[in-house]
């Protein structure tokens, strides 16, 4: 949890989230001068609410800060979700470690999809607005969240990221997560779906090694595919592991690279999509 790794979430000297005003009501409002007239260029974390580590307290009141923490971004994260439900919009928060082609499979999705769908992306790295500028380069709208010492991104971050993009009704928000295989999986960002990207370059045990991520995700895609050739990857042990650790999660092999598996890919979003955003029944 970041209470105890550090990455700014909690305050050392109160063990709570530093307040910030983050209502969804109309116009999507946030506290505090934050224009709404165009995207920045990216929004600047620093060091984070914390910027150092709270090692050396007690793991009873670790632990209280870690309930606080996360309960309080449960709260952001509901606000989020009600605002994207509102606006029309299907989410997903894509999560991975670095380098595993999360960024590389948004710029294909985008392409591909653009003409089928209005998209809008978010981006999470601890510098540089680097995959933000990529992304725009398709033409989709995308905002930068640079979080500092900061290993994942959290509800109130994107919520803020939230009131500096447009959103088109019956479109698509792809979350990349900052490139983490550890905390993200605790943090809800408002996001209908995760999606974790496990590249076959970085071994078959990942989802043992890292199993809260891979229990927290609706759907996996194993990407780069097409070096399958040239590497000792045995697939049938990832896809075991995979399920072993969540029977529910779907997987999909695709290749950011060529393009494999991304109709499987396109067709398991409009089908969630789909359900996502039908009518509620409300009881007689």
């Amino acid at each position: 949890m970041c209470a105890v790794c550090g990455c700014g979430t909690a305050s050392p000297t109160d063990g709570h989230l530093h307040e910030h005003d983050h209502h969804h009501g109309p116009g999507h409002s946030h506290g505090g001068d934050h224009p709404h007239s165009h995207a920045p260029d990216a929004i600047d974390f620093g060091k984070g609410l914390a910027g150092v580590s709270i090692a050396g307290l007690s793991q009873e009141r670790t632990i209280r800060i870690e309930r606080d923490i996360l309960s309080k971004n449960d709260a952001f994260a509901d606000d989020n979700r009600s605002a994207i439900r509102e606006a029309g919009v299907f989410a997903l928060n894509l999560v991975s470690s670095p380098g595993s082609g999360k960024t590389s499979i948004l710029v294909r999705a985008i392409t591909e999809l653009g003409g089928r769908w209005p998209i809008a992306v978010i981006e999470g790295d601890q510098q540089t607005s680097n995959d933000a500028e990529r992304i725009r380069r398709t033409g989709a709208q995308a905002v930068q969240i640079n979080t500092g010492k900061g290993c994942h991104l959290d509800a109130h971050m994107v919520g803020h990221a939230l009131a500096q993009l447009p959103l088109e009704r019956g479109g698509l928000l792809f979350i990349e997560n900052v490139g983490n295989l550890v905390c993200p999986a605790a943090f809800d960002l408002g996001e209908a779906c995760k999606v974790v990207v496990l590249s076959v370059t970085e071994g078959e045990d990942k989802p043992l090694k890292y199993p809260d991520m891979f229990a927290a995700a609706d759907l996996m895609l194993l990407n780069k595919s097409d070096l399958l050739p040239h590497l000792d990857f045995d697939m049938d042990a990832c896809l075991a592991a995979a399920l072993r650790i969540n029977p529910r999660i779907q997987i999909l092999t695709v290749s950011a690279r060529t393009g494999e598996g991304f109709a499987a890919f396109y067709a398991w979003i409009e089908g969630r999509a789909a359900a996502a955003m039908a009518p509620v029944a409300r009881p007689a």
